[in-house]
């Protein structure tokens, strides 16, 4: 069986899990993906998505 989740869905629960379980405050987390936001109209966006698609190839080969 073939489960298909967007990355963004695994990211969004890996914030979850740090604000609930690791006490990361919303504000830093909310920083952190207003940073995100600016670096993806910055000449490291095309560098950031080859790492990501990179990362999600190796664990999920086709």
């Amino acid at each position: 069986m073939t489960v298909t989740l967007p990355l963004v869905v695994v990211l969004g629960a890996g914030v979850w899990t740090a604000v609930k379980l690791l006490g990361i405050r919303l504000w830093v987390a909310a920083l952190i993906a207003l940073f995100g936001f600016y670096l993806a109209g910055t000449f490291f966006a095309p560098i950031v998505d080859e790492i990501t698609r990179s990362g999600v190839n190796a664990v999920n080969p086709k």
